[in-house]
């Protein structure tokens, strides 16, 4: 069935269905690429994944970010062979609390907050997600609260990196053709 140019809602809906797999299929292979680069400690990583669910927020709203994190979290941990392990249960505890605040923070401040704000949100909160159920299920001792501000500053400094990135990426994007509607929305904002 070929899209004709006389139903825009469907081309519409089609082109967004396309990018969003696009955007999943991306962050599962950051999601894997940063999983086999050495960490300095456990639990630090980059979340370059992130981008991806930031640049989807931005492009198609709140319901493709949490399309592409939880497919992203799912995908990952079965191509990696970590589904329903612990790892599984801190990437997925900490995806949600991240999605959970950027989805809040996307809503709430919209006109005011962009890549950078959303993404340092969603750091934290996957800092505090993972660090709960670390606590939970894994670590029963009040010290592991003791790296939380370690943990805090790394989650600063990537989640600034990632918004900046998926900030990048937005503008190159709204330069597509595909994304034409994109550039007089973000013209409006300005």
């Amino acid at each position: 069935m070929t899209s004709s140019a006389v139903d825009p809602a469907l081309l519409e809906q089609t082109r967004q269905r396309v990018f969003l797999a696009l955007f999943i299929a991306l962050a599962v292979v950051l999601h894997t690429f940063e999983a086999l680069l050495p960490n300095p400690l456990p639990w630090f990583r980059i979340g370059l994944a992130n981008i991806m669910a930031l640049t989807a927020l931005f492009l198609y709203g709140i319901r493709a970010l949490w399309i592409v994190n939880l497919a992203r979290i799912l995908i990952g941990s079965l191509l990696l062979g970590s589904l329903f392990s612990p790892a599984f249960m801190l990437s997925l505890s900490g995806g949600l609390a991240a999605t959970l605040l950027m989805s809040l923070g996307f809503r709430l401040w919209r006109p005011k907050i962009g890549p950078v704000g959303v993404s340092l949100l969603g750091a934290l909160g996957h800092i505090g997600g993972q660090l709960l159920i670390a606590w939970l299920l894994i670590v029963r001792h009040p010290s592991i609260w003791m790296m939380l501000p370690f943990f805090l500053l790394f989650a600063l400094i990537s989640g600034m990196v990632n918004g900046l990135v998926a900030d990048y990426l937005l503008d190159v994007v709204s330069g597509h053709p595909a994304f034409s509607r994109l550039r007089t929305m973000f013209a409006e904002q300005a």
